[in-house]
Formats: structure tokens, C-alpha cells, sequence
């Protein structure tokens, strides 16, 4: 893959840029890794620098506790994703994309990867929807719901943007969101590395053993 880095406070002011629509029908932006990129680089992976810290946030999980996500993942390679349930198509494929991905990992690598969604539709993603949905995936996957505003708040500290969910022009709930998923070394606890929604499960699959060292891919 090609990849460059980028100063995240760059991609931080172009993610208020840059929404998808899932299932909207809308024109949705670019993933920001995209609109980052210099002319005639089509990549997966952006390496930030510096990194985006990790997100102050405790929400519910899809057995209805709490989970601090700081707390959680400290010290395991951990990869989030903004995206809600109802999605009919980039959010399910980036989830099974890293699915798929994640099986080629030796045994204590995938037990130690940390795979997280938060739900921007929390109005509509219940604990039980979630776990639900993520168990047709990958049951390691951990699942979040909880405020919308902290959730917001969190996906903005990492240059992703998301708005309450809303009826589009067809009268159809859809959750407007960033589609990136950051990936936070297990060594320093920092998201290092940014996926756009292109991303395919080769990217993954190349870039995991390094992201579970904590490594550049």
C-alpha cells in the first residue's frame, strides 16, 4: 500500500468536512485519509503525527455495562469505528472487512485486538441490537452505545464528524457519520493510524500483525 503521513491537526480541521450518509442516498464526503491525501495517492492506511489521543469515553456495552474505553484497551492494539446498525452498506462492510482480516492473526494476537463500534444511532441501537448485530460479525467485537452528545464528542476529538440521526428526503432514518477507523498503538495507547472506507480486508490483513506490535504498517 501507499501510505504518507499527515499532521492530525490537518486531518482533525478536514474531518468537519467530510460526512457519509449510510443509505441515504445522499452525496456523502470523502473519508478524510481521502481528502488528505496528495493528488494521485489512493491509499488505505494514513499514519498521523502526531497521534490522536484516545477518547474519554465510558458508554454501555451490549451486555448493558459499563465500559470505559480508555480503562479497557490500554495496552491492547485497539481499532474504532463510528457506524450504527442500520447501515446498509459501508458500515457493515468496514466491520467485516476487519472480520475476515483479523482470522488470518495467530490465536493470542486476535484474543489480544481490541475491535471497537460505537453506535451513532444510539436512539435505535440498544444494547441488544448491537450484540445482535456484532455476533453476525464477530462476537470479540465489542460493541457501545450511550449519550449521543459524549459520543459525538468523542468521534470530534479524533477529526470525526456525526450528526444526531435524522429522516432524509425519503422519509428513511439514516445516521450521517465519518467512516475512518483509528487504530491505537498498544504501546503508547495513541491512534497512530487512520483507515478510510476503502480500506479492503488485503489492507487489513497486511497491516494487522504490525498494528498489534504497535508498528507502523
Amino acid at each position: 500500500m501507499r501510505k504518507k503521513t499527515f499532521a492530525a491537526a490537518a486531518l482533525l480541521a478536514a474531518a468537519t468536512l467530510t460526512l457519509s450518509a449510510c443509505g441515504s442516498g445522499d452525496e456523502g464526503g470523502s473519508p478524510v485519509a481521502a481528502v488528505s491525501q496528495e493528488a494521485g495517492s489512493a491509499k488505505a492506511a494514513t499514519v498521523l503525527d502526531p497521534p490522536f489521543k484516545k477518547p474519554d469515553l465510558v458508554l454501555t456495552d451490549t451486555h448493558g455495562k459499563k465500559y470505559d474505553l480508555r480503562a479497557r484497551t490500554e495496552g491492547h492494539p485497539t481499532l474504532l469505528y463510528f457506524g450504527y446498525t442500520h447501515c446498509p452498506d459501508i458500515c457493515p462492510a468496514t466491520m467485516s472487512n476487519i472480520a475476515v482480516a483479523k482470522k488470518a492473526l495467530p490465536r493470542d494476537e486476535r484474543d489480544d485486538l481490541r475491535v471497537v463500534f460505537v453506535t451513532t444511532d444510539p436512539g435505535r441501537d440498544t444494547p441488544a441490537e448491537l450484540g445482535k448485530w456484532l455476533k453476525g460479525i464477530d462476537p470479540q467485537f465489542i460493541g457501545l452505545t450511550g449519550d449521543f452528545p459524549a459520543v459525538q464528542a468523542g468521534a470530534r476529538s479524533l477529526g470525526i464528524s456525526i450528526e444526531a440521526t435524522r429522516k432524509d428526503k425519503n422519509g428513511e432514518l439514516v445516521s450521517v457519520h465519518g467512516t475512518q477507523v483509528v487504530a491505537f498503538s498498544p504501546k503508547t495507547n495513541g491512534g497512530y493510524v487512520l483507515y478510510g472506507e476503502d480500506a479492503t480486508v488485503d489492507d487489513y490483513t497486511k497491516d494487522l500483525p504490525k498494528l498489534v506490535e504497535g508498528a507502523r504498517p
